[in-house]
């Protein structure tokens, strides 16, 4: 599949995702956090490797939470689970990577422009067969596993990751370039 149609491909499964069934307000467990477009949902969905799913590229493991993960419904809707129920805005992929390849019940928000694409947010994971939800928040946890010498340090995660700082090294705090966050720090004055 060529990079064009793989693109295409996201596109159109992003832009094209309705809203899944929801259940009853009273049986969501997830929490509003009044979004643009928000709706509460619950549903079953099969945890996917989106690439995997768009190129055949697969990975025995959904590559090892190096790779965006989804959420494939019972009628074939392909929906990106973008966020956690952490306000930081990390993503899900470190809360659905243990569930990679099976079934489990999601509840969380839809959020989005009226008629545009939906970004599902996990706030709970049901494992099949388990009685209870798991809550969608262990993204801190992992992160200060992976950077024991860092997560006591004083300020926000962002500020001490060593791939952040790299990144701000090399590009700039735009992305654009040192130059240009120059510039734009000028414009300010």
């Amino acid at each position: 599949m060529t990079k064009l149609t793989r693109i295409a491909a996201l596109s159109i499964s992003l832009i094209a995702v309705a809203a899944a069934p929801s259940f009853a307000a009273d049986e969501n467990r997830a929490k509003p956090w009044n979004l643009e477009g928000e709706e509460l949902a619950r549903f079953d969905a099969k945890v996917v490797d989106i690439v995997c799913e768009l190129s055949g590229d697969c990975p025995a493991d959904c590559g090892s939470g190096a790779r965006q993960l989804g959420l494939v419904t019972d009628n074939g809707d392909l929906l990106l689970a973008g966020k956690n129920a952490q306000a930081i805005f990390t993503g899900a992929v470190v809360d659905l990577l243990p569930y990679c390849g099976t079934t489990v019940t999601v509840d969380g928000l839809f959020t989005g422009i009226e008629g545009g694409p939906k970004l599902f947010q996990v706030q709970y994971i049901r494992p099949e067969g388990a009685a209870e939800d798991i809550k969608a928040n262990a993204w801190g946890a992992a992160w200060n596993a992976a950077h024991p010498d860092l997560k006591d340090k004083k300020g926000p995660w962002f500020r001490k990751d060593p791939r952040v700082n790299a990144l701000i090294q090399r590009d700039g705090y735009l992305g654009l370039s040192h130059a240009a966050d120059k510039e734009f720090l000028e414009w300010f004055e």
